[in-house]
């Protein structure tokens, strides 16, 4: 299976994948978010191959990711911008980004970091529930099947997290 062919999955994950499962793809967004718009930019930056920059450029365009906007006429040129979709994809970002901090780190510094709009202050991401507001995380959160069985599995899981003592 192809890695586009995960678009009619019914796993919300690989429905991700099947967009942006590939180093190029995740790192021309990247460049998006940092500002670069047009085509020589990107390779520039990324040192992809033409041919493969354009794959996934378009591949983005037709996923709603990005949008192609000329920016001028004689040549026709056009740059890429992203869309509703492609900046609600900051959050994975930034979630990545701590990811790799705390688990792959570098003697390097970082060349980049996500700051507040408002402030300027450099952020330190965590993923709450926009219900309770309660962390979520390994610890606070259980993948189940969505199916009937889910409930199953949560109340056996409740079951034995009561039946543990407390550890003092």
């Amino acid at each position: 299976m192809k890695w586009h062919d995960l678009n009619g999955d019914t796993c919300p994950l690989a429905r991700a994948m099947g967009v942006v499962g590939d180093r190029w793809t995740l790192l021309i967004l990247r460049e998006c978010f940092l500002g670069v718009r047009r085509f020589d930019g990107f390779q520039k930056r990324l040192g992809v191959t033409r041919h493969l920059l354009a794959e996934r450029l378009k591949r983005l365009e037709t996923m709603g990711v990005l949008e192609r906007r000329p920016y001028q006429e004689r040549p026709l040129r056009h740059e890429y911008r992203l869309t509703a979709a492609g900046k609600d994809f900051a959050p994975v970002l930034l979630a990545m980004q701590d990811w790799a901090q705390h688990n792959l780190p570098s003697e390097a510094a970082a060349p980049f970091a996500f700051v507040t709009r408002d402030s300027g202050a450099e952020v330190e991401p965590v993923l709450t529930d926009k219900i309770t507001g309660q962390e979520l995380n390994y610890k606070t959160v259980l993948m189940v099947p969505a199916t009937a069985a889910a409930s199953k599995v949560i109340e056996e899981h409740r079951s034995v997290r009561k039946a543990k003592p407390a550890s003092s």
